[in-house]
């Protein structure tokens, strides 16, 4: 049983919620990545999930990394759960569902890493963020290069090399985040957005998602994806639905 991390599917039909509590401002230590990971694994295999929302609570994501762990590590140590550790920072990024982070109070460090491995960020517009390891004489694991992608190698360097916060209109002006809503708002944002996926054509999302993970060999990739999208039933579906009647009116099934 995880002890900070839950999957909730009661929220609405067909989204997941992966929430992230351990009180009071959720630090990301290597346990409670391996419950995100586990978590996401856990939604990736669960074919009634469509969209998930990331999520801590109203106050706050993550204040980041659990520096009293970091403190401890000897470099042996370090080596040993690198691999690990940023494997379960990119989670979100292997989830074949669409992910949206609704962050609150803040998302810094490895909070903000795993933001960043999901495909959409709402804030709050009290919120701050940044990736301040370079002040404990560390960097980020797992962000650096969703980081740089994202918005652009010199802004990245920009907010990696000085540690600094991000207030909301800048994250905006940046690329850093999607959408900006006032702080009560932010899951019920995260929420609408996911909702558009529950009726969706699973296999091409999740196919579309692997493209953008393939990165710089995003076009072998996506070559070979569209291909076997047409053995699936949603392409025939889809294709003649759309023929007929219009983008909006096919009934996918995920086969």
């Amino acid at each position: 049983m995880a002890e900070f991390v839950t999957v909730d599917r009661g929220v609405a039909d067909g989204i997941a919620v992966l929430r992230i509590a351990r009180p009071p401002m959720n630090l990301i230590d290597l346990q409670v990545a391996l419950e995100v990971s586990a978590a996401a694994e856990e939604i990736a295999a669960d074919p009634g999930i469509s969209a998930v929302v990331v999520y801590g609570d109203e106050r706050i994501f993550s204040a980041g990394d659990e520096m009293a762990e970091l403190a401890r590590l000897t470099p042996e140590q370090a080596q040993a759960m690198a691999a690990d550790f940023q494997s379960a920072l990119n989670s979100l990024s292997r989830l074949p569902q669409p992910t949206v982070a609704a962050i609150s109070g803040y998302a810094l460090g490895a909070g903000l890493e795993l933001a960043l491995a999901a495909d959409r960020r709402i804030i709050g517009d009290n919120v701050k963020l940044g990736l301040p390891q370079i002040k404990a004489g560390l960097i980020p694991l797992a962000g650096i290069r969703r980081l740089s992608l994202l918005i652009g190698p010199s802004h990245a360097k920009d907010l990696v090399y000085s540690g600094r916060f991000v207030d909301p209109k800048e994250a905006a002006a940046l690329g850093l985040v999607d959408e900006v809503v006032a702080p009560d708002d932010v899951f019920a944002a995260a929420l609408r957005w996911a909702k558009q996926f529950t009726d969706g054509p699973r296999l091409a999302l999740a196919a579309a998602k692997r493209v953008f993970e393939a990165g710089t060999h995003g076009h072998d990739r996506a070559r070979r994806e569209w291909a076997e999208l047409f053995g699936t039933e949603d392409q025939q579906v889809g294709t003649r639905s759309y023929l007929v009647d219009g983008p909006d009116a096919a009934r996918f099934t995920g086969r």
